[in-house]
């Protein structure tokens, strides 16, 4: 799995003009499912994120956890993640599962991080969707299952 995440002071996505998903402070969490990937691979990325220590204390550092903040995630799956470019212009995806492999493990990555007890607001599986967000910070992370950065 490899997840693009990004503290936000609020974040939404719509489909169709409507809003789907929308949270206040919390993260927004762009996550793509690999064809390797099984449910441990969902679980154990949702417990890396909600216990990343990206909000500030009191003393301004970079020091509490999503579950510190008792923050929110908005979850949209994005298999473009997995696009490979290099030497070429048009990206390769064939790293990225399958559709239904991808539905299944983005569904049980949700299902993981409310296991957790944080609220999830979520796009749809394979819909065009616009994501609208205020970085905080900025702050963005990367993380990769394989650990490849």
């Amino acid at each position: 799995m490899r997840a693009v995440i990004q503290r936000v002071t609020h974040a939404r996505v719509l489909v169709d003009g409507r809003v789907h998903g929308e949270i206040d402070a919390g993260l927004m969490v762009l996550i793509a499912v690999g064809r390797e990937d099984t449910p441990v691979t969902s679980a154990t990325m949702a417990e890396k994120i909600v216990h990343l220590r990206i909000f500030n204390d009191d003393a301004e550092k970079i020091n509490r956890s999503l579950l510190d903040t008792r923050g929110a995630v908005l979850a949209v799956s994005q298999f473009t993640l997995y696009g490979d470019a290099r030497g070429q212009r048009r990206p390769s995806f064939m790293q990225a599962a399958s559709p239904n492999l991808g539905k299944s493990l983005y569904e049980e990555f949700v299902r993981a991080l409310e296991a957790l007890g944080v609220r999830v607001a979520t796009g749809v599986f394979q819909a065009h969707m616009s994501v609208e967000l205020a970085n905080d910070g900025p702050v963005t992370i990367l993380l990769d299952s394989d650990k490849l950065f």
